[in-house]
């Protein structure tokens, strides 16, 4: 093992203890945000807007934070995340003690921060790792998304139904997880990157990065495999309790969902070097398709199993695949202003899809099963644009630098 890998791997072990740790509010989150907001919201159809407001202010708070980070380094960016998602579980908590929606809202546009900080723990495994070590050290920080899935919702169950207002005690966890979590950075170990000579060379711009076909296609298949299973996974808590099941079912599903997301990640970096990053991804959003037909084909419980499980698979293989392909297609100098408009474009399509998902679940039909089959079959336009991208790519030959 080289030198450089030793330092990347005591970085990544560091990354998977706040994956685990800090990543358990996201499904926290995400299992009552929606609930949540069916009991503080007016207007039903705006039940998934706690949710949405989380990924608009990751999609918001992408460029500034890879902004920060380039010029103050990882650690900072990272203890920064977990400040904003300390102060959004604060104002969470005054928004439900106080039964307001849009302070409730607020609490969550501040949770975005935390969201979009994580969302570049996958990128600091890259930065000291080698090219053949790259892609595993992705999966693994991943992987530990594996703890959280099993931590956060069973906090959930555990803190839903603490105070007699409903969900409170969640908020409150959620702030502990936060300042636990931010002490983990202390250990972190990746250089700041040394800012260039006034002559050295800038890199590509922004708009030639993005019209770089291997960029533009890793960033199109990030950006339909996050924000199709953001669609469904938003709805799916309120779908479970709309078709008859309670919420320790709906925390049971977000559960599986979470740890299929995760658990490929032991071996997909793996599959990656064995068979090629394009495969990987083309399984991904194969998978996420049969995802749709499971849960077209009825609302039994082993139907939102199996449909969330398909879900997270298809995810992992496409949002690791998508990341893997990226990071070999820029330069480091490249790095603060391809990763954080990656993740701008990124979140702006799941903040979109996580509106849409709402208004879908709601809004189209009288019931619960129709909604559900609305947000399902939202997704087939985006997998095809998708897959459409990845054989043009295929079909394009390219030269080293992924051009």
């Amino acid at each position: 093992m080289s030198t450089q890998d030793t330092r990347t791997r005591r970085n990544v072990t560091v990354l998977v203890m706040a994956q685990a740790i800090l990543g358990s509010q996201m499904p926290m989150i995400f299992t009552i945000g929606g609930l949540a907001g069916q009991s503080l919201a007016s207007n039903i159809c705006f039940a998934t807007l706690p949710i949405s407001l989380i990924v608009l202010g990751s999609m918001l708070t992408a460029t500034p934070i890879s902004w920060f980070m380039q010029r103050y380094g990882r650690r900072a960016g990272f203890m920064l995340g977990a400040l904003g998602g300390a102060v959004g579980g604060i104002i969470g908590a005054i928004g439900l003690y106080h039964a307001s929606f849009p302070l409730f809202l607020l609490g969550s546009l501040f949770t975005g921060i935390y969201m979009s900080a994580q969302g570049f723990y996958r990128f600091a495994a890259a930065d000291t790792a080698s090219e053949e070590f790259r892609p595993k050290a992705i999966s693994y920080v991943l992987a530990g998304g594996l703890v959280s899935a099993i931590v956060g919702p069973q906090l959930v169950k555990l803190t839903a139904d603490a105070y007699v207002i409903p969900f409170l005690g969640t908020y409150l966890a959620v702030i502990g997880v936060n300042i636990v979590g931010s002490l983990l950075f202390l250990m972190l170990d990746i250089p700041t990157p040394t800012a260039p000579a006034a002559d050295a060379p800038k890199g590509r711009t922004r708009w030639e990065l993005i019209t770089t076909p291997r960029i533009a296609v890793a960033v199109i298949c990030a950006m339909v495999s996050y924000a199709m299973m953001n669609l469904v996974m938003t709805s799916t808590p309120l779908a479970v309790v709309g078709c008859g099941f309670d919420k320790g079912d709906a925390a049971d599903v977000v559960t599986a969902h979470v740890l299929a997301m995760f658990a490929p990640s032991f071996f997909t970096g793996h599959l990656i070097n064995r068979f090629g990053v394009e495969r990987i991804l083309a399984i991904g959003l194969v998978i996420l398709g049969a995802a749709g037909v499971v849960a077209l084909n009825g609302v039994e419980i082993e139907n939102f199993f199996i449909a969330l499980v398909l879900l997270g698979i298809g995810w992992n293989f496409g949002f690791i695949g998508a990341t893997t392909m990226l990071a070999g297609a820029h330069a480091p100098s490249e790095r603060g202003r391809m990763q954080g408009m990656n993740d701008l474009l990124v979140f702006g399509g799941v903040t979109i899809a996580s509106l849409a998902s709402g208004g879908l679940m709601n809004c189209s039909g009288g019931s619960a099963q129709e909604g559900w089959t609305a947000v399902n079959l939202a997704m087939a336009p985006a997998l095809v644009l998708a897959g459409g991208a990845l054989i043009w790519l295929w079909l394009h030959p390219k030269d080293e630098h992924g051009r």
